[in-house]
């Protein structure tokens, strides 16, 4: 009876086994089945935020590039430089004061051969012009006065905040080897800057020079100099500023880091500047065939983290105060890729770098460009938004300032942030899916223990706009529901981004399965969520991006 009993324990043993080790084989599997359907769940830790961004943290650029700028025989600028964009075009207004207010930084390569048109340039006021043996490729060109006064007056009626790039290269020659030498000239800028204030203009920094710390792109400045430069600036600008407040922000290098340079020149002006800016271009040139399987493969989306995280400890560990910025990125350099960096598929890349930068303690990520080349959030030529635009404008909307420690279990090709919710109480999750088969069914979890555990019956999506399941609840430990809420408060908004007709090159996006354009008179559309109730586990349909508004959970680090 015994030998029988243990045959039938064995067996029974034997069974449970297989059957594991099948249930084990199936799911890790799931990823490259087609259609298939997989189970996660986001870890959120809400006891402490690890970041804390600006307020107005979403950034754009607006570049000095001429139309003849050409990359890889395709000239992709026409009339979207500072010098000839069309100020009274209406989704231009529209699309800027949607942020209320978006940051825009005014630079680029060709700043650092900017003239300004003030009483102290003698000499006429030219445009640039295409001279393949001068540094980056042109002559000096020159800033009108009057067209300065026409962009603050477009600036102040959209209120946007401006960073202003100032020509640091002014004064300085430039030797065999490459290397810039020289003090810098601040004449020119100083009768910009005293212009500027005369006339009652706003302007929240002035940032000195654009790429050229390290190595540089083109010519190179060393640490000590350029600490000695922006010293000058500070000075001037306290001078000329004196008793207005707030005085705008100091804010360089605008280049690549480097560390080794980023730490001599923070070491050298721990009292002069305010912020600290890098660029970012980790994709490669735009002329570079891969730059979607870059986009789609986490491994190389989570290189870029070791910039990050090499950035916040050479701060951390100076002496000096300043926060860093993002103060341009355009992914694929040398003006990006048509239907790639201004098409669907590059939201991956660009919210996926909203999410890691906020996680490093980033305070504000500038995108090249608002308008310009083939990365600008608005088509160079009709204005009107490419997907990214939608993208920017969900998340300044959604992402509040406080940053919480997220990661997720399950698939490797999710991607998944949180943030405490802007204006109203709860979270906001950001998650990304980087598969073209896989759905993804996500549960929430808190601090490791505090969780919302879902049984459900999933089926498949034929509609992007039906994400509802059957499920039966079995709550653990609940999440905490603020007090007094209703039952219309115990609902989540979703707000599900997919590409039209599912094609990751296309310029159009969906939001809930609804197409998002202009109207006629060029006004943004509303971005209208899903009322989903809070229950429920989240979907992330393949090759999809997910924002999901949780107004219900209360956390500490949300307080």
């Amino acid at each position: 009876m015994n030998l029988k009993m243990g045959s039938l324990f064995w067996l029974m043993g034997l069974c449970f086994w297989v059957f594991v080790f099948g249930y084990s084989f199936s799911t890790v599997n799931a990823d490259t089945a087609g259609g298939a359907n997989v189970e996660g769940t986001v870890f959120i830790d809400g006891k402490a935020h690890i970041g804390k961004i600006d307020n107005d943290f979403v950034c754009a650029t607006l570049d000095w590039w001429p139309p003849e700028k050409c990359d890889y025989g395709t000239c992709s600028w026409g009339h979207a430089s500072l010098l000839n964009l069309d100020l009274n075009n209406k989704i231009l207004l529209n699309a800027i004061k949607a942020f209320t207010p978006l940051k825009l930084r005014l630079g680029g390569t060709l700043q650092d051969k900017v003239i300004y048109d003030t009483e102290d340039h003698r000499l006429p006021c030219t445009h640039f012009v295409k001279n393949t043996s001068q540094l980056f490729g042109f002559t000096q060109g020159c800033l009108p006065l009057y067209r300065w006064d026409e962009l603050n007056t477009f600036f102040k009626i959209s209120g946007a905040v401006i960073i202003f790039g100032l020509n640091a290269l002014s004064g300085r020659s430039i030797r065999p080897d490459g290397s810039a030498v020289g003090a810098w000239d601040s004449s020119n800028a100083e009768s910009l800057i005293r212009y500027t204030v005369k006339k009652g203009y706003d302007i929240s920094a002035w940032e000195l020079g654009n790429e050229l710390s390290g190595n540089g792109v083109g010519t190179r400045v060393a640490a000590n100099q350029y600490a000695a430069d922006s010293i000058s600036l500070r000075n001037l600008v306290q001078d000329i500023y004196s008793g207005v407040e707030p005085k705008p922000q100091i804010i360089a290098p605008g280049g690549f880091f480097d560390q080794n340079w980023f730490k001599e020149f923070l070491d050298k002006t721990t009292k002069s500047l305010d912020v600290i800016t890098h660029h970012i271009y980790n994709l490669g040139p735009g002329v570079d065939t891969h730059l979607i399987e870059k986009i789609l493969d986490p491994s190389y989306l989570d290189g870029e983290a070791n910039t990050f995280s090499r950035l916040q400890r050479t701060i951390n560990s100076s002496a000096s105060s300043a926060t860093s910025w993002v103060g341009e990125a355009g992914g694929a350099y040398n003006s990006g890729r048509n239907l790639v960096t201004n098409a669907f598929v590059f939201s991956f890349w660009y919210l996926d770098q909203l999410g890691m930068a906020s996680a490093y303690d980033t305070k504000t990520y500038c995108r090249q460009t608002l308008i310009g080349g083939n990365y600008g959030l608005l088509n160079t030529n009709t204005f009107v938004p490419n997907p990214d635009y939608y993208s920017a404008l969900l998340w300044h909307r959604l992402m509040g300032r406080n940053v919480l420690s997220t990661s997720f279990s399950g698939p490797k090709k999710i991607r998944a942030y949180a943030h405490c919710a802007k204006q109203s109480q709860g979270i906001t999750l950001l998650l990304i899916n980087l598969d073209n088969s896989t759905t993804v069914v996500a549960k929430v979890a808190f601090n490791g223990t505090s969780t919302l555990q879902h049984k459900h019956k999933l089926h498949r999506l034929h509609r992007l706009h039906k994400y509802r399941h059957r499920h039966r609840i079995h709550r653990t430990k609940v999440i905490r529901f603020s007090e007094g809420s209703k039952t219309s408060e115990m609902e989540r908004e979703e707000y599900h981004l997919t590409a039209k007709d599912g094609n990751l090159h296309s310029q159009t996006m969906l939001l809930n399965g609804n197409i998002l354009t202009v109207n006629a008179s060029g006004d943004i559309p509303p971005l209208e969520p899903l009322n989903v109730n809070s229950s429920s586990p989240i979907t992330i349909a393949p090759f999809s991006i997910v924002f999901a508004h949780m107004p219900s959970v209360v956390l500490p680090a949300c307080r």
